[in-house]
């Protein structure tokens, strides 16, 4: 996802310096017209910096620099006071509040802004962005959100709250995943075609982006990963269910969610995308395996 955003930045004549912190992903860059770096300094001078990362442990090294490779120096050291670290990664709430509070103290800028859609819609710009941070700080950042983005959400000026948002979306696209394939398992040991099923309900109930996108994967049996796989998934629920613990809030159907990612890690699919709670559910329904 970073770097096709990134790519996207470029595209629209932004001046990009790209960081990665495998050097074996210098080439794919260079390949996509980026100019890319193994050195963290070189993103000091830099008024904006964007971050895409896994988790909460990836952002705290990038933040705080608790990275070796970095020099135990991360991007609070460095950043010029005024710069601002526009956090697009889905990480804890906690995680976004410690990073906030450092640049804070650093005299510099945090918004968090993580986003809705998969790879392909981030090529297309189509992303949806939700963002959290001190209001100018945010409208500094407005004009990336119009590039990489069709829509942006300013949900106040608490970072944490954008990613508890995101969180709560994750966990509502990965309990719909387990439904439907519920639901396809069922219709296919009865001999019925889940597709014409889910034809009917995107053309009257259900005719959001989830049923449609997602549906459509299942429904297929299509389940070959496009950039959410399912150990990012079940961390998104686990951060999420972390949450609602500590809130005192029961959600047995997200751990239900919770306990089927884990099963399809044990049974190997750990490169597969999330859609495969669909083959999962047929799995458990006794059902031939067809296509991954």
């Amino acid at each position: 996802m970073g770097s096709v955003m990134a790519a996207n930045l470029v595209d629209a004549g932004c001046k990009v310096k790209a960081y990665v912190r495998r050097p074996e992903r210098v080439a794919l860059l260079d390949d996509r017209g980026l100019e890319a770096t193994t050195n963290l300094a070189d993103l000091y001078a830099c008024d904006l910096v964007i971050t895409m990362l896994p988790d909460d442990s990836a952002v705290r090294e990038i933040v705080f620099g608790r990275d070796p490779r970095m020099g135990l120096n991360g991007l609070s050291f460095g950043l010029k006071p005024g710069a601002i670290h526009l956090s697009m990664s889905t990480i804890s709430p906690a995680a976004a509040s410690d990073a906030a509070a450092e640049h804070a103290r650093c005299n510099q800028g945090y918004v968090a802004a993580p986003v809705f859609g998969n790879p392909d819609a981030a090529k297309t710009r189509q992303l949806y962005i939700v963002a959290a941070g001190l209001p100018a700080d945010v409208q500094r950042c407005q004009p990336i959100f119009d590039i990489l983005g069709q829509q942006c959400f300013v949900v106040g000026t608490d970072p944490a709250r954008a990613n508890l948002i995101k969180l709560a979306g994750n966990v509502m696209t990965g309990s719909t995943l387990e439904l439907l394939g519920e639901l396809f398992a069922l219709l296919r040991k009865r001999g019925l075609d889940p597709a014409q099923f889910l034809e009917i309900m995107t053309s009257s109930m259900f005719g959001g982006r989830v049923h449609k996108i997602y549906g459509d994967k299942l429904a297929a049996q299509r389940y070959a990963a496009s950039g959410f796989v399912i150990p990012l998934a079940l961390k998104d629920v686990r951060l999420a269910l972390a949450e609602a613990e500590a809130a005192n809030v029961a959600m047995p159907t997200v751990s239900v969610v919770r306990d089927r990612l884990i099963a399809g890690i044990a049974r190997g699919y750990s490169k597969l995308d999330w859609s495969a709670l669909g083959l999962i559910a047929a799995e458990e329904a006794g059902l031939p395996l067809e296509k991954l």
